[in-house]
């Protein structure tokens, strides 16, 4: 077993209320119950040692033994395969569904299968309560063990068909459970995990472990059913979409940046953040990439979401927190967990996320997009939701001009970032666009004079004569990926010279063998020590911007390099490393979100000729559907 395995070494399995991680080599290294802001039981991703976890596999692996990892076509169902020359076999990992109630009770489903010949397996649980701080209590019974502490209860149960398994031993030794069994060809064993329980563990049929098995795959089929993209790159972008799910909240709708905390942006550095939270950001681009997949259900409770936020008050009096926990919840105080080690020595281990109170005007923009989407989309908005977004335009109207920390959360100081200013003229472009579509009451003429004073601002201050670009904010000549956003949104026509010229200056700048730099910290401090790897969404919105440049067979090339960054399962960190590794937590809604949006968008320009799209984000969806 692998102290730390390669974060791109993992599956993610989940219920729709938290998720977990488990390495190639079949360990759960990293799931928080009972939801994904939750402590972690198992935590060994970020402290080997104290963080915990649940590891089950051939006793003899590592003798010549080939690990493999799949999904179970069609799911989110994980089968870790171990090949060696005393035959093959399978841990196949599951949670059934939560539901759409928040509960404490989560089931984790782990089978081992031998396809041929004979193999002893053994397995080792060592769960670590609330990040690693607290050793539970093993209480060791007949039909499974209980683990008890810090307010919480597992029950681990044992699954098996009748004498399945021969000479099973179940013993305690140092903190943790071991598991010792000899399976032949086409028999099955497992374990149940279980939080909450209702009771002791109580052994369970080869029958119960099938109905949970089939009622999850059939879950999971027909959800991926309902997928109405037929593009190109259907796998992948159905493998995003469940992805994208399992990342979001069922109760609530709210979809976390990623489903882990403290992963590394830079192997042993600083940049190591707490991203199970949801960010407006986040859930604003999702309502494109699910619309545009057909998702009109998941897209609503998005817009719920982010319509429950803006009604909110707020001490400081902004309409919206850049950030929130998944139930609603503006408390995200940051905290460092010194007792832990952190993923290859990387600490500070952070849990909260202390840029939530930054002011990121951006969020307005992202938002207001995704509401004028959704208004033209079977999802019109009512009067007391218009009534909320005419008072976050209102407020917008006396604090767009404002420095802020901009998109990328920066902790060098307040700057006038373009990006900011970019994302506002959004706001008040898509809100003008729905008071007119549909005759709502509106200050058209303030809301449409403080649009036009940002364009004229960008335009002005924004660019670089001397650089022939646009720039990261005011007082600097920086290049920065998330102009690339400029034309998306229908801000400049991607055959405008300037935006020409500023494309390409990102090439030559930011973009290395297709891989997109959000911009280069040693030229614009940020207020963190070390580098960083590509960010995956910039380079899926580099694609975009290349097929409405012009650029269709760069973008087409570019789509299919990064396509080849994707660990074994197509799943995508935050970023990407010199040598193609994956970095910062794992999975990333954003290069997913991204990555839907690149292939849908570049598939209708393939189909339509270069920069036949509509110019903004939300219009290229409406009127291609």
């Amino acid at each position: 077993m692998q102290e730390y395995p390669p974060i791109e070494d993992h599956g993610l399995i989940g219920d729709l209320q938290t998720a977990a991680l488990i390495s190639k080599e079949g360990t759960i290294d990293w799931l928080c119950l009972p939801r994904f802001d939750s402590p972690s039981i198992f935590g060994s991703l970020i402290d080997h040692e104290q963080g915990g976890y649940f590891r089950i596999g051939p006793a003899a692996s590592g003798n010549g033994t080939v690990t493999r990892q799949m999904y179970l076509p069609g799911t989110p169902i994980l089968v870790t395969r171990f090949m060696s020359a005393d035959g093959v076999g399978e841990v196949i990992d599951f949670m059934p569904i939560a539901g759409k109630t928040a509960t404490n009770r989560h089931r984790l489903v782990r089978l081992f299968r031998v396809v041929r010949g004979r193999i002893r397996f053994e397995g080792e649980i060592k769960p670590r309560f609330d990040y690693g701080r607290v050793q539970p209590e093993i209480e060791l019974r007949d039909d499974g063990v209980v683990f008890r502490g810090a307010g919480m209860v597992l029950n681990l149960c044992a699954a098996s068909e009748e004498s399945a398994a021969e000479d099973v031993v179940l013993y305690q030794q140092n903190g943790s459970i071991f598991a010792q069994g000899t399976l032949s060809a086409g028999q099955i064993g497992g374990m149940v995990l279980e939080s909450d329980p209702e009771g002791p563990p109580v052994r369970l049929s080869a029958d119960a472990i099938r109905i949970m098995f089939e009622e999850t795959r059939d879950y999971w089929r027909d959800w991926n059913g309902r997928s109405q993209y037929r593009g190109r790159w259907r796998e992948m972008v159905e493998r995003s979409a469940m992805t994208l799910k399992l990342m979001t909240y069922a109760p609530t709708g709210a979809l976390v940046a990623a489903p882990t905390a403290g992963l590394p942006e830079q192997i042993g550095g600083e940049r190591n953040w707490d991203y199970r939270y949801t960010w407006v950001r986040d859930a604003s681009f999702s309502v494109y990439a699910l619309l545009s997949l057909g998702y009109t259900e998941e897209a609503r409770d998005s817009l719920r979401w982010l319509s429950q936020r803006a009604q909110e008050p707020r001490s400081n009096g902004a309409p919206l927190q850049i950030m929130y926990r998944i139930d609603g919840s503006p408390d995200l105080g940051e905290e460092v967990l010194e007792h832990l080690h952190g993923y290859r020595g990387s600490r500070p281990v952070r849990i909260g996320n202390g840029a939530a109170n930054q002011l990121q005007l951006d969020i307005f923009g992202e938002a207001l997009d995704s509401v004028y989407l959704g208004d033209k989309n079977q999802l019109p908005l009512g009067y007391d939701a218009w009534r909320h977004i005419s008072r976050v335009v209102d407020w917008l109207c006396d604090n767009w001009d404002r420095p802020e920390e901009g998109i990328w959360e920066t902790r060098g100081g307040q700057q006038d970032f373009v990006y900011g200013r970019l994302m506002s003229w959004v706001a008040f472009d898509r809100a003008i666009r729905m008071a007119q579509s549909r005759a709502r009451p509106a200050d058209l003429a303030r809301w449409t004079a403080n649009r036009d004073r940002i364009y004229e601002q960008i335009m002005e201050r924004g660019w670089s004569d001397r650089r022939k670009a646009f720039v990261q904010h005011f007082s600097t000549e920086v290049l920065d990926a998330s102009l690339l956003y400029m034309p998306l949104v229908g801000f400049v026509s991607p055959l405008d010279p300037r935006w020409q010229s500023t494309l390409r200056a990102m090439d030559s700048e930011l973009v290395s063998d297709s891989l997109v730099y959000r911009y280069d910290p040693e030229a614009s401090p940020d207020g963190l020590l070390g580098s960083e790897g590509t960010f995956s969404i910039c380079t899926f919105w580099y694609v975009d911007a290349l097929a409405r440049s012009g650029r269709l067979e760069d973008a087409r090339l570019t789509f299919d390099k990064m396509l080849t960054y994707s660990n074994h399962l197509g799943l995508y960190s935050e970023e990407i490393g010199p040598s193609g590794e994956q970095l910062g937590n794992f999975p990333q809604a954003f290069s997913h979100l991204s990555l839907i949006t690149a292939a849908v968008n570049l598939d209708y320009q393939l189909d339509h000729g270069a920069g036949k799209t509509a110019v903004s984000s939300a219009a290229t969806f409406a009127e291609a559907a």
